[in-house]
């Protein structure tokens, strides 16, 4: 006995109960919704795709919302590329969203430098070799991590 086909409502319904807890890119909506539905793909991306037609899921608003939430969450934008091209978003709109040059970053890696191990500046280069690994590990551009250390060297930090 083979599974009935579901209709597109109850996909709909599904995908909409997902949206309403928090933004999902297509990717990741395709994906939870397969797990119920996996029968039925071409089904899955119909729905989908009438919700981005009618503005109910947006990878560019899921982008925005997800790297504020990383960020202030005291993530690098490297780290946040990443995650954002395993979400399924594009180079293109991660690019326009993602703006490495804003003094943001640097500022989020002094304050997560600061956070971890004080306002100390690091009296050896052991210690500063550690302090950078650790923002390396949060996903800190080569860059930010250079500044956020100058300004602990000027006491901007």
């Amino acid at each position: 006995m083979e599974a009935e086909s579901p209709k597109p409502s109850d996909i709909r319904f599904a995908a909409m109960n997902f949206l309403a807890m928090r933004e999902h890119s297509a990717k990741e909506l395709k994906e939870k919704l397969g797990r119920k539905y996996s029968a039925w793909p071409c089904l899955l991306d119909s729905v989908i795709q009438a919700l981005i037609e009618q503005n109910l899921q947006s990878d560019e608003r899921f982008a925005t919302a997800f790297i504020a939430m990383r960020q202030r969450q005291g993530k690098g934008s490297q780290l946040i590329r990443l995650e954002l091209r395993e979400r399924g978003i594009s180079a293109e709109l991660i690019a326009a969203c993602l703006d490495e040059s804003d003094a943001e970053w640097q500022s989020l890696a002094c304050d997560a430098r600061r956070k971890r191990f004080g306002n100390q500046i690091p009296h050896d280069q052991r210690e500063r070799a550690r302090q950078m690994r650790f923002l390396q590990t949060r996903g800190f551009a080569s860059r930010h991590i250079q500044q956020a250390f100058n300004a602990v060297d000027t006491d901007y930090c």
